[in-house]
């Protein structure tokens, strides 16, 4: 009797590697070495949370792996590209196609509604203002701010404003989305929510990356990645980092 041939299932590819990654700030006396030869991958339908210090490296890492900044050395490939080689209107096109970035000072356009914030990204990617305010309204009703769409972001709290920030980040079919402490400007029971669409966001297959120095926000991912002076210095899975971030005992 032959032996049955056997299926091979392909591993699935990260979206997000950034390799070797160093990143270093001034020279001499003044060199600050922000990175230092970071190693990661993110995978398709996986959150990360990166924890750490103030100083570690958090906000450095999420601005190189978004195209914001660039590496000293290293290299950070974004679905197989390395977004370190591409020229300028390339990475433009890929950020605005697959990243998706939430800041920590929310960065909306002062003269641009809730709605027309949310829908820039898709209109400069060529997609019709009609179908993109459908998209741009539907990302925030995903956040319970559909009322507030044609609404500037100075009529708007700093909370209000930070959720509109997280619906442009999350319109579209962005494959990647980067968060630099997203529940700032949040009360607790808002933070949770927008956790909670971010979960299901990576859960729909998207790969996410959580800067956060809440233990009750990195529940949420499926790794907690910890920085120390620019190093990695810890990766604990979800089960081990629930342990670890309340205190519990993993074994009785």
């Amino acid at each position: 009797m032959l032996d049955q041939p056997q299926q091979s299932q392909q591993a699935p590819q990260p979206v997000l590697q950034l390799q070797q990654l160093t990143r270093v700030h001034g020279s001499g006396a003044t060199e600050v070495h922000a990175l230092r030869g970071v190693d990661l991958s993110v995978f398709p339908g996986e959150l990360v949370a990166v924890m750490g210090p103030s100083g570690s490296g958090k906000s450095t890492l999420l601005t190189i792996a978004g195209g914001l900044d660039n590496p000293t050395s290293g290299k950070v490939l974004v679905e197989g590209t390395d977004i370190t080689t591409v020229s300028r209107k390339e990475l433009a096109a890929l950020r605005r196609r697959s990243v998706g970035y939430v800041f920590q000072d929310y960065n909306l356009i002062p003269a641009l509604t809730a709605a027309e914030n949310v829908a820039l990204p898709r209109e400069l990617d060529g997609i019709s203002a009609r179908k993109a305010r459908v998209s741009a309204v539907s990302a925030l009703e995903e956040m319970g701010l559909d009322e507030l769409a044609d609404r500037f972001p100075d009529e708007m709290s700093g909370g209000q404003q930070q959720r509109v920030a997280i619906a442009r980040a999350l319109v579209g079919d962005r494959r990647l989305v980067l968060a630099d402490e997203p529940t700032g400007a949040l009360d607790s029971e808002t933070g949770e929510s927008v956790l909670a669409l971010l979960r299901a966001r990576c859960d729909a297959g998207a790969a996410g990356v959580l800067v956060t120095h809440e233990p009750r926000f990195a529940a949420w991912a499926d790794r907690v990645v910890f920085l120390r002076d620019g190093s990695v210095v810890d990766e604990t899975l979800r089960s081990q980092a629930d342990s670890l971030l309340f205190g519990q005992a993993a074994t009785k």
